[in-house]
């Protein structure tokens, strides 16, 4: 499920190149409102979309409904963690950096995403930031400072590079106006996320197992 044409069309392709086109759909629709009957699902699995959601609880709610009883949801969320300090004005800004760069609603903290799962009407069965015991920083493929000839692309000089040469893609018609901007907003997008890696107040991989009880039939 997904509410992005663009995004829905390169899945489709993706699907159809893997040889899963007709074991696979998609389907366009709003997180709070699923155009799916009540117990309908066998499982249900989210990777960071999510957290794009305005209203958490309201999210939750509706996947727990179009679960069926017995089955459990897998998910990945991005949030904010303990150590976030919302009196720190310096995590505050690469909160907000982090909100509007990647289109983010208020983002929320691991312990709000538990206590809205528990609200919704799920039961734990486990959940755990991974980043905390990842042998590498989640964040290090977005890492300026860290050099290597494969990841050229994403350094200072490889992203000059870059940039020059969409601006001259532009210049010369063969890229929309307006593409030099988005690169440089994608490029402050990730200075936000690998901040937040640093800092360890923000993490892509808060991960949880929820189960909606049996007895929610």
């Amino acid at each position: 499920m997904n509410n992005n044409d663009c995004q829905i069309s390169r899945g489709m392709e993706l699907n159809n190149i893997s040889g899963l086109g007709e074991r696979c759909n998609f389907v366009k629709a709003d997180f709070l409102k699923l155009p799916f009957a009540d117990n309908t699902f066998d499982a249900v699995y989210t990777i960071e979309p999510t957290c794009h959601a305005p209203d958490a609880l309201g999210c939750y709610k509706e996947i727990f409904a179009v679960l069926k009883p017995g089955p459990c949801v897998a998910a990945y969320e991005c949030c904010m963690t303990n150590h976030f300090d919302p009196e720190n004005e310096v995590h505050q800004m690469i909160k907000s950096e982090l909100e509007l760069s990647n289109g983010l609603p208020d983002i929320r903290s691991t312990s709000q995403c538990l206590v809205a799962l528990k609200l919704a009407g799920f039961e734990v069965v486990w959940e755990k930031d991974l980043a905390v015991d990842s042998p590498l920083p989640w964040y290090l493929p977005l890492d300026i400072n860290v050099f290597s000839i494969t990841r050229f692309r994403l350094t200072s000089f490889g992203r000059f590079i870059t940039k020059s040469f969409v601006k001259t893609l532009q210049f010369v018609g063969l890229s929309p106006a307006g593409s030099d901007r988005d690169s440089s907003f994608l490029e402050k997008a990730a200075g936000g996320l690998v901040e937040g890696g640093r800092k360890e107040i923000f993490t892509p991989m808060y991960f949880f197992i929820v189960r909606k009880s049996r007895s929610d039939s």
